[in-house]
């Protein structure tokens, strides 16, 4: 049988230290990560209706846009009591992951995410809607999709991209 040596149980010992993060707390990642390019998985999906009147919890730079996204816990929060009232909100980890949105602002359409590309770290949102020409009253149809942050820093909306924060 072979006798480990002092030297190799301090060497072992050393690169055991110097493989973690120190300073990092749980669940920020250890480095900023690259810009992806691709289609991004969606990780979960909620379409439904959303009402007018509660517009103004959607976040505060995108209350009049069609698509956007929410990568605040309080905010999804508040948004979802009014999406989906009565269902528990699901448990997000905003760290590695955000929630993006398309809905109406024209017409009332069912809505519905089918796809999340990415190039070169801006995503672009594929949204399937039925085409109507019913006015948009008291509610506009919402989809919610959750997709890894990971490489994405930014959200193409028609001609602009709005950074990711």
């Amino acid at each position: 049988m072979r006798r480990i040596s002092f030297m190799e149980v301090a060497l072992l010992m050393a690169l055991m230290a110097g493989c973690g993060h120190p300073g990092k707390p749980a669940g920020e990642p250890a480095q900023p990560s690259p810009p992806m390019t691709g289609d991004t998985a969606i990780l979960q999906s909620w379409p439904g209706d959303y009402p007018m009147d509660r517009l103004e919890r959607l976040p505060a730079d995108q209350r009049e846009q069609g698509i956007g996204y929410i990568s605040d816990r309080d905010i999804f929060a508040s948004v979802w009591t009014a999406f989906k009232p009565g269902e528990r909100v699901p448990d997000i980890d905003f760290v590695n992951h955000l929630v993006l949105f398309a809905r109406n602002t024209q017409f009332y359409n069912r809505i519905s995410i089918g796809k999340v590309m990415v190039k070169e770290g801006v995503a672009e949102v594929l949204a399937m809607e039925t085409k109507s020409a019913l006015p948009i009253e008291d509610t506009v149809a919402m989809s919610l999709v959750v997709i890894a942050r990971y490489g994405i820093i930014g959200l193409r909306t028609g001609a602009t991209v709005m950074p990711i924060k």
